[in-house]
């Protein structure tokens, strides 16, 4: 079995989208081209950084038209420095 791992400072975020057609309001099917990629992804690995804030599983939101988008074995992923991260999506409990 074969497994990507980022090397120095950089981050693997799974970019898997669930595939099926879009339909707005109207019906009117949105293609893919048209549509805007989400800036948030699920971090699959990290390279070598230290003091890292965050790690695999982690819900993470980047900086737009960052990193470089890559398919391996059937899958879509984006290698992105670890600072074009710009936030970490945490679940709180309500007040």
């Amino acid at each position: 079995m074969k497994e990507l791992q980022p090397l120095n400072q950089n981050v693997l975020l799974d970019m898997s989208q669930p595939t099926g057609e879009q339909r707005t309001s109207g019906g009117i099917i949105i293609p893919d081209t048209a549509k805007e990629k989400p800036q948030m992804a699920k971090v699959i690995a990290t390279g070598n950084i230290e003091n890292s804030e965050i790690s695999a599983g982690d819900l993470v939101l980047y900086r737009k038209f960052a990193g470089t988008e890559i398919e391996f074995e059937g899958r879509k992923y984006l290698v992105i420095p670890y600072s074009d991260l710009l936030a970490k999506i945490v679940e709180t409990e309500s007040i």
